[in-house]
């Protein structure tokens, strides 16, 4: 049961020597406190008959006043003891009071600021240029949760399609950053969770697919003659080491060291920058004869394969430099896929992040069990490698009608 009880705050005393007076919610061991609105001296207030002295000119009202506010609280404790429902001291501090109108903005400032460390960089900073985008569309500093409603959102959708020409991808993660935030204050209990809005609407799928190269753009990729454009040489020579090293991710392939190869083994183990897990697998034929391609003399443990970053020290030890390293090495490849695709004819984009793709379609059509494409590929759960699957079934069915009749 919740105690409640008026306190004067002595150690909140003002210039002219009135000191604030609260009403004091105890639940579980935890205090909330709810301005009464009044201010007394220390010499007008009896605490242990919980009134104003009469020595105060408007005692007799204020009393009456101070009585019938505890009388309330008192009235909701018994409620909520009534209904048998599980509450804790905020909540009694909002049926009390009125749940204050929390900020939408503010919430999510202070969200990302307390998150910072425990995230990926680039996912803060995606959550950061999200939560941004949405303000500028508002125009305003102040957005109440209560205001955020499905014609809203939808509002926010149309605003990114038409004016900002995002795609469905985009304003999906768009909108995902805005569930998140919303979600987290419904945990904390900001925000009630019969306001939540993003059941009521719905985002574009995004299209696309999943984007992979056959056995045979393999082998166009990987015997086209690229000895007059060695930088060229190198990037496809990452993307086929990708290919062949279990789909491992651009941030991966860069930051690749020598100490993460063990070449008696024919293993590779580095810890995955995306998840921070350690991976660890058997390298096969084909991605060791593209090690030994790139190993000479200068191979000491700590060097990088690829040896496309600027500064070693630096990627190593400022991550704000390592990210912002990455994407630049990601825009110098984008340029050299255009010139590799259109010198094999590929017919279609040529995208780092399709390496990861192809392992697992390839994987899964050589017989691999899912499982084992799911463990190699660092994926959180099966499900995410169901997709996969999907694609080979897809194939499957074209097949099939396309050659039984």
């Amino acid at each position: 049961m919740a105690s409640i009880k008026l306190i004067l705050r002595k150690n909140q005393e003002d210039k002219t020597g009135h000191c604030p007076l609260y009403i004091r919610v105890i639940k579980d061991r935890k205090a909330k406190f709810i301005s009464t609105g009044q201010k007394l001296k220390v010499s007008e207030w009896d605490e242990i008959r919980q009134k104003i002295k009469k020595n105060h000119p408007n005692s007799v009202r204020l009393n009456a006043y101070l009585s019938q506010i505890v009388a309330d609280a008192e009235g909701k404790v018994v409620d909520f003891s009534r209904k048998k429902e599980s509450v804790s001291a905020k909540k009694l501090k909002e049926a009390i009071k009125g749940k204050e109108l929390a900020n939408f903005f503010e919430y999510a400032e202070n969200r990302l600021a307390k998150i910072k460390g425990s995230i990926a960089i680039t996912t803060h900073k995606t959550y950061v240029s999200n939560i941004s985008k949405f303000r500028n569309f508002i125009g305003e500093k102040e957005l109440f949760f209560e205001d955020i409603t499905p014609v809203l959102l939808n509002d926010f959708m149309n605003h990114c399609y038409s004016v900002l020409k995002n795609r469905n991808h985009t304003v999906h993660t768009n909108i995902k950053t805005l569930k998140t935030i919303y979600r987290d204050a419904m945990r904390e209990d900001v925000v009630s969770a019969n306001l939540y809005p993003f059941d009521k609407i719905k985002t574009k799928k995004c299209s696309n697919g999943v984007k992979y190269l056959t056995r045979e753009e393999i082998d166009l990729l990987k015997n086209v003659d690229l000895s007059e454009h060695p930088k060229h040489e190198k990037i496809r020579d990452m993307f086929l080491f990708s290919v062949y090293a279990g789909g491992l991710r651009l941030a991966d392939v860069v930051s690749l060291q020598w100490k993460h190869i063990d070449f008696q083994e024919s293993k590779l183990s580095k810890k995955i920058r995306k998840t921070g897990h350690l991976h660890s697998f058997k390298l096969v034929f084909s991605t060791l004869n593209i090690l030994e391609k790139y190993r000479d003399e200068d191979c000491s443990d700590e060097n990088f394969v690829f040896d496309l970053i600027k500064n070693r020290q630096k990627f190593l030890e400022n991550e704000n430099y390592a990210v912002a390293e990455i994407a630049r090495i990601s825009t110098m490849i984008q340029k050299s896929f255009t010139f590799i695709a259109n010198k094999i004819e590929l017919g279609k984009p040529l995208t780092f992040h399709m390496s990861r793709h192809t392992f697992a379609t390839n994987a899964l059509n050589n017989g691999m069990r899912i499982e084992h494409v799911s463990k190699i590929m660092d994926h959180s759960n099966i499900n995410v490698t169901q997709i996969y699957a999907k694609v080979i079934n897809t194939e499957l069915d074209t097949a099939m009608e396309r050659f039984v009749y």
